[in-house]
């Protein structure tokens, strides 16, 4: 237990120290902070000595409405207090959030592409919005109105024992009770936090991969079966709120019952004093009486609020703790190298590769295979032959475990990863597009590609009669994921966007295979024109779309098993030409 409450600290300190960059602000917020815990208690005193001396004892008018007007003047200035700390503490949880957000998000994108492949987007996406709005609320609504509260609470207790300490012992009886209950109630606030963080993460991430899936839920008449699993995450996501709707339900009646109970106590106080006194000496009691009212009201209301910034601030912790978890990962490219300068028109050389994402469960075996300047090869295999693995490895998606591979004379990791990456461009079989216009899908908002080279581009690859005829042209906005075009457009836009990058290095990952055959022979001649004067790497099923190859290479089990022409691999009879006559040769 208290190992956690030490990590809960130093997770807090943690997000504090991202408040240093906005020190004005912080300082701002706390000095009103401190002035409205002084404002608050002094207002039930003066009010309490002008009962006395004004009311009771003198009935002076004029002074009594310059009291008045001095307690409205404290009011007011409470008010402007206030609104400024308000607005300084909100201006400081914004900025604060938006430095945190931004070093998230840059962080996840340097992440391996396995990362990827083993965590739900919708996890992500949780962190990235909801977590950091719920970290929001620490300092906006909880650090400072918790100072705020402490403060108020040590200034009331001091004004109460400095007027009257007996009966300030006397209002006090209930407050153990009052304290016990309220660490009982931060203990199961937290775990209702924990348990309201695990069901929001996996209703984020149930809604947005069926949404995204949509498609596919409704051709295989999945709608009842995958409501069916809603009901039964938000049955679960609706339970962890209401532990946390319980416990308040418990505590807060508590802490009324409690304040009702000093009340008691200053009543039968009050009762046991006037026994045996006179009018007057009773009437003096009133001011104080009245003070000491207004302060119980003061005392309580912070410790109520303190359990409820209390909560916010454990929900923040809560939730900065699954931040700071993914800011922690060491998950980024081991090495992103230094080499600003290679000439991608060199030989690209495989030189005893191996690869798993499992440890030892082997993808690839012992790849060794050169691959010349300006030439097509084509990788063919069945599925998980390892033809895509090779594609990732050299685009550093994934980092090998054994053997080299170099571009001429440079090992690709010691090639600065963006340089490679810029001179790599790959074409995917699913093609994704963001939901933007089809200018920007092709651009991805590069301000140095004008509209006229993304024109030329598109009629390079035999698209531009086809976008033309769009509402908007090329201003088309097409969905999320491009969904209102179809595969081979997609494919198509997929085409232009690497062609206008230029890339020394093409690579296209089974880009015909989900188009039909009109589009495929425009796919074909957009392959044509793309390949043309350029290191091409082809990954197809369709062997029809590689008979051209200058290499063919044959993958079986994470192995090279043949390399040659189209027409050399027929007359091999081996694995190519089974692959082949399973295509293109009728069985009778």
């Amino acid at each position: 237990m208290a190992s956690k409450s030490k990590v809960n600290r130093s997770i807090f300190y943690r997000l504090v120290s991202y408040t240093k960059p906005y020190r004005r602000f912080f300082l701002i917020s706390i000095f009103c902070t401190i002035l409205l815990s002084i404002l608050g208690p002094l207002r039930p005193a003066l009010i309490g000595n002008m009962v006395d001396t004004y009311i009771i004892k003198s009935q002076n008018k004029e002074a009594l409405v310059n009291w008045i007007l001095l307690i409205l003047g404290l009011l007011f200035l409470e008010g402007v207090f206030q609104l400024i700390g308000s607005y300084f503490s909100n201006l400081l949880a914004q900025s604060v959030i938006h430095d945190i957000r931004k070093k998230l998000f840059e962080h996840i994108l340097s992440f391996r592409m396995k990362y990827f492949d083993q965590t739900p987007v919708g996890a992500l996406v949780t962190r990235v919005v909801s977590d950091l709005e719920a970290v929001t609320e620490v300092f906006s609504s909880g650090l400072m109105e918790i100072a705020g509260d402490l403060i108020s609470l040590l200034f009331v207790l001091t004004l109460m024992f400095t007027t009257n300490w007996e009966l300030s012992l006397m209002t006090l009886i209930p407050i153990p009770i009052l304290i016990f209950a309220t660490r009982i109630f931060a203990k199961a606030m937290r775990s209702s936090f924990q348990l309201e963080r695990q069901q929001v993460t996996r209703l984020n991430t149930f809604v947005q991969e069926r949404l995204t899936g949509m498609s596919l839920v409704q051709l295989f008449n999945r709608q009842s079966k995958e409501f069916e699993q809603f009901q039964e995450i938000n049955k679960g996501h609706r339970q962890a709120h209401i532990n946390a709707v319980w416990a308040n339900s418990i505590f807060f009646p508590i802490v009324e019952i409690l304040s009702s109970l000093s009340i008691a106590f200053l009543l039968v106080w009050g009762a046991l004093q006037i026994a045996g006194k006179s009018a007057i000496e009773i009437k003096e009691m009133y001011g104080q009486i009245i003070a000491f009212t207004l302060w119980i009201h003061q005392l309580y209301r912070p410790i109520r609020q303190l359990a409820d910034k209390f909560n916010v601030l454990q929900r923040g912790t809560v939730r900065a703790e699954r931040i700071f978890e993914i800011m922690d990962l060491d998950e980024h490219i081991q090495s992103e190298g230094k080499n600003a300068q290679v000439d991608f028109n060199q030989p690209i050389l495989f030189k005893n590769v191996s690869f798993y994402y499992k440890e030892n469960e082997y993808v690839l075996r012992n790849i060794e295979l050169d691959i010349q300047p300006s030439e097509m090869v084509a990788f063919v295999g069945a599925t998980g032959a390892g033809k895509s693995t090779i594609v990732n490895l050299l685009g550093r998606f994934y980092e090998y475990q054994e053997g080299e591979i170099f571009i001429g004379d440079t090992n690709i990791q010691d090639i600065e990863l963006g340089l490679l990456r810029k001179n790599i461009a790959i074409v995917l079989q699913d093609v994704f597009l963001f939901s933007d216009s089809i200018h920007n899908n092709i651009t991805l908002g590069n301000p140095l590609i004008d509209r006229t080279q993304v024109v030329l581009a598109a009629k390079a690859v035999g698209a531009h009669e086809f976008i033309e005829k769009l509402p908007d042209g090329y201003d088309y906005v097409i969905g999320e994921r491009g969904g209102v075009l179809s595969v081979g457009q997609r494919q198509l836009i997929a085409f232009i966007r690497a062609y206008i990058y230029n890339p020394h290095i093409l690579i296209l990952d089974e880009a015909t295979s989900s188009v039909d055959n009109e589009s495929e022979e425009l796919i074909q001649k957009a392959t044509e024109r793309l390949t043309e004067g350029r290191t091409s790497i082809v990954i197809a099923h369709r062997l029809s779309t590689i008979q051209k190859a200058d290499k063919i290479v044959v993958l079986e089990k994470g192995k090279i098993v043949e390399v040659g022409t189209h027409v050399s691999l027929l007359k091999q009879d081996g694995y190519y030409r089974k692959l082949y006559e399973m295509q293109f040769v009728d069985i009778k």
